[in-house]
């Protein structure tokens, strides 16, 4: 058997057991408020550190991928919806681009 097969099954096998081994293990409700509040944020926390990086390296400039995070910080905070923010981030980001190149 080649290798490339048994590493898509050992593979297999950690990622099922990440996802099945809480729902065997923890039966009961949570009921600690530090252990609710830090799985509440768990999916924010890795979004937000998959999605960082690739905002600097995705344009040319780092000077354009700060302004156009920088808006978009701005108008999530003012509410906006998604698609909004990501159009205004966009926006800036090519306004900026434009004038640099």
């Amino acid at each position: 058997m080649p290798k490339v097969y048994i590493y898509i099954l050992v593979m297999a096998a950690v990622t099922y057991l990440i996802r099945a081994l809480p729902l065997t293990l923890i039966r009961g409700e949570i009921k600690s408020p530090f252990i609710r509040s830090f799985l509440y944020y768990v999916p924010y926390a890795t979004l937000a550190a998959m999605t960082f990086p690739a905002i600097l390296s995705a344009t040319d400039y780092l000077i354009s991928a700060a302004a156009g995070f920088a808006v978009a910080i701005l108008l999530a905070i003012r509410g906006k919806s998604l698609l909004f923010v990501a159009c205004g981030a966009c926006a800036v980001v090519f306004l900026v681009e434009l004038f640099l190149h």
